[in-house]
């Protein structure tokens, strides 16, 4: 009880002297908000010039690879169908190369048993991959594969 009687009269004693509040004590500004992040760079795709065949030839491509063989042989072809058919022939070659990894994996025996519980969940990733991708450049958009898409815009300008 004596200590409770302490406690409230050291309370007292630093409201009346000024110790509570936002005047007491050193005042320091408030954070500066972070930096702003870089606009992301439009890329000069004439999506609009586009016919609708051939974008739907590189929409299927993401599911069926040997479709954007055929959108790269077309000489009068849009920079935005030539990125498409590389990204979408680099994400069937790369999920591929990754599973035959993964198959090889599974061979050692220590490391098989992680591997191998992988392989099973490839097909259904590829797929629901393939089917975003391709919904994505069906309605116009640039699709950016994320590892496979910076190697092809380090090679490929996006303008002409």
């Amino acid at each position: 009880m004596l200590a409770a009687r302490l406690d409230a009269a050291a309370r007292e004693r630093a409201a009346i002297n000024g110790d509570v509040g936002p005047s007491h004590g050193t005042w320091a500004p408030p954070p500066e908000p972070p930096p702003a992040p870089p606009p992301r760079v439009q890329r000069a795709a004439a999506i609009c010039d586009v016919r609708p065949e051939t974008r739907a030839l590189v929409a299927l491509s993401y599911p069926f690879w040997p479709l954007a063989l055929i959108a790269l042989l077309d000489s009068k072809g849009s920079i935005f169908v030539k990125r498409q058919a590389w990204q979408a022939l680099g994400f069937n070659v790369g999920l591929w190369t990754f599973g035959g990894l993964l198959g090889a994996l599974a061979a050692v025996p220590l490391l098989g048993l992680s591997a191998g519980v992988m392989i099973p969940f490839l097909v259904p990733v590829w797929i629901v991959g393939a089917v975003v991708y391709a919904f994505k450049v069906w309605q116009g958009e640039d699709v950016h594969v994320p590892i496979v898409g910076d190697w092809i815009d380090a090679r490929l300008p996006a303008t002409r």
